[in-house]
């Protein structure tokens, strides 16, 4: 029953294989001349001012990972819209579940200022 699935293991190592090996051979084979014009920062044809990595606040990270978390949430929402009629009752209270899980824990993050962006 596995052999069905050994040429997909033969296509993976293959492709795996000819990424490893584009990148190990443009490795040795590239130039590298390294000298300090090409090392040094570069924007839009200006030198750099000031400090070249400048700390990111946290709140942009909270914010992406609430925005993945609640838009996850439209993911499983399809899947139980496509099959609702044939989920019945039991599918509708299930994703009534699924949904207030949602609403708290949107209410929690909204009453912990986590959307809040001052």
């Amino acid at each position: 029953m596995l052999a069905v699935y050994l040429p997909i293991l033969y296509m993976i190592i293959l492709a795996l294989l000819f990424g490893a090996g584009t990148v190990l051979l443009s490795h040795l084979l590239g130039p590298t001349r390294p000298f300090k014009v090409k090392t040094e920062s570069y924007e839009c044809g200006l030198p750099s001012e000031g400090a070249q990595y400048g700390q990111t606040p946290v709140k942009f990270y909270v914010i992406a990972l609430l925005f993945l978390v609640f838009d996850l949430e439209c993911v499983f929402l399809y899947p139980w819209a496509v099959f609702y009629r044939k989920l019945g009752a039991f599918g509708l209270i299930e994703m009534l579940i699924f949904l207030l899980i949602l609403l708290v824990s949107y209410v929690y993050v909204w009453k912990k200022g986590a959307l809040e962006w001052d």
